[in-house]
């Protein structure tokens, strides 16, 4: 299936995970992503609320699940969901092999890695991993996240044998917007998706443009950004807890911004 344009986000939901993705799949979500990392997420609840789901009639092939494979640095030292002192290529197989226990499925539709590795040819060895489940069918998709520096970008893109399609980063202005790297996500068919989209913003979504259009399309603020960012190409991850907000978020794509109203609120990322 094709990467959806909205993503529901389950990190720091713990043991409201399975409440939450229940709800959000209800609401009209059909992408999931979360993590083997128990310090910030509970990959297990979202396993067992689709479970729940396939029961009420949902289908696996309709939902699109991504999880990752976070470094050992990224890990609660307590709670590794692999022995850290295995080599990194035991380290990615024994923690995909746990998400697909967790998730309760076969395969993935998107396999990320959590964060650089350094040295590169660290991350190249797991990368290779990663592309072996790609090759097998376990996953359709391999990706990676929180690289916001684009030279580690482009050295993974080059030697890779199975290219990335996925890119996950916060979307703030720490990293200028991650301008060059969607651009180098544009040229190469890797899909930019974004988190911390409304957190990282106020000052965006508090903007007079986008309180304006706001008024103009009788939509939230949120509304208004969202679908912005989906119009430029960005994929949004959505960690609502609300049923209210799911749904109106999930609407976005019931309007289209003009070009001169998108290239309004993009002067605002300079």
């Amino acid at each position: 299936m094709n990467i959806p344009k909205l993503i529901y986000g389950t990190a720091w939901k713990k043991d409201q995970t399975e409440r939450l993705v229940e709800l959000a799949v209800k609401s009209g979500f059909r992408a999931i992503d979360t993590a083997c990392q128990p310090r910030h997420y509970h990959e297990k609840g979202v396993g067992d609320a689709l479970q729940s789901l396939y029961k009420q009639g949902f289908k696996r092939e309709e939902i699109f699940l991504e999880t990752k494979f976070t470094p050992k640095d990224g890990q609660d030292i307590n709670n590794i969901p692999y022995n850290p002192d295995d080599a990194l290529e035991k380290q990615v197989s024994d923690s995909f092999e746990v998400s697909l226990k967790n998730l309760q499925t076969s395969y993935l539709d998107s396999f990320v890695l959590h964060s650089p590795i350094f040295p590169f040819n660290h991350m190249m060895k797991v990368w290779k991993v990663m592309e072996s489940f790609y090759e097998k069918g376990k996953t359709k998709n391999i990706g990676i996240s929180n690289c916001y520096d684009i030279r580690v970008l482009k050295a993974l893109y080059k030697e890779a044998t199975i290219k990335p399609t996925i890119l996950q980063n916060r979307f703030y202005k720490d990293s200028n917007y991650d301008k060059e790297i969607r651009g180098f996500c544009k040229e190469n068919s890797i899909t930019y998706l974004g988190f911390w989209t409304l957190s990282a913003n106020p000052h965006l979504l508090g903007s007079e443009i986008i309180i304006n259009l706001a008024r103009k399309y009788k939509r939230t603020q949120a509304q208004i950004f969202y679908r912005f960012l989906t119009q430029i190409g960005i994929t949004p991850l959505n960690g609502t807890t609300s049923k209210e907000h799911m749904i109106e978020d999930l609407d976005i794509f019931s309007f289209e911004l003009e070009d001169d109203e998108i290239e309004s609120i993009n002067i605002l990322l300079d």
